[in-house]
């Protein structure tokens, strides 16, 4: 085995050798002809993760919008228009559902209508919308309602019974 010395000494021949040999490449002293420009040393590494973008925007559509159109027959329960913001009020005999669906609450024929729309006093309608109209200006907004079918004579008075 190696004594102490002998163990600096060939560990100073194998750093001296390998300074030497990358000093040499570099400089185009091993192959001759070969200009150091294009020599490079390359050493290990590891590429870096590439990064991906717009993730999520290709969701379909919700469907959102009328159901009924304008002279349809509906029966009670069926549903008029779907929305996400209010861009249809409930008229006549329509309810509107918890997520601002608006649906028949009796048989008959759908209307829209655009009337004039005089909102709450304290809702915040008001302070975004009103107060920026010119004063005189008015809101008109889209109705839908049902006009109900007539009902038949088909009742018997308690007193002929």
């Amino acid at each position: 085995m190696f004594c102490c010395d002998q163990i600096n000494e060939h560990q100073l021949t194998l750093q001296s050798f390998g300074a030497m040999f990358f000093t040499a490449a570099k400089l185009g002293l091993l192959v001759p002809g070969q200009s150091p420009l294009l020599d490079s040393v390359r050493f290990a590494s590891k590429k870096s993760g590439g990064s991906s973008k717009n993730l999520g925007g290709k969701s379909p559509g919700k469907r959102y919008g009328f159901k009924k159109q304008d002279g349809n027959f509906v029966h009670a329960g069926n549903i008029l228009a779907t929305q996400r913001l209010m861009r249809y009020h409930p008229g006549a005999h329509v309810g509107m559902g918890t997520n601002k669906t608006l649906f028949a609450l009796e048989d008959g024929y759908v209307r829209f209508t655009k009337e004039v729309y005089i909102p709450p006093p304290r809702s915040p309608e008001v302070t975004q919308i009103i107060t920026k109209l010119p004063k005189g200006a008015l809101l008109y907004k889209t109705f839908i309602s049902v006009v109900p079918v007539k009902q038949e004579g088909k009742f018997k008075l308690v007193d002929m019974v």
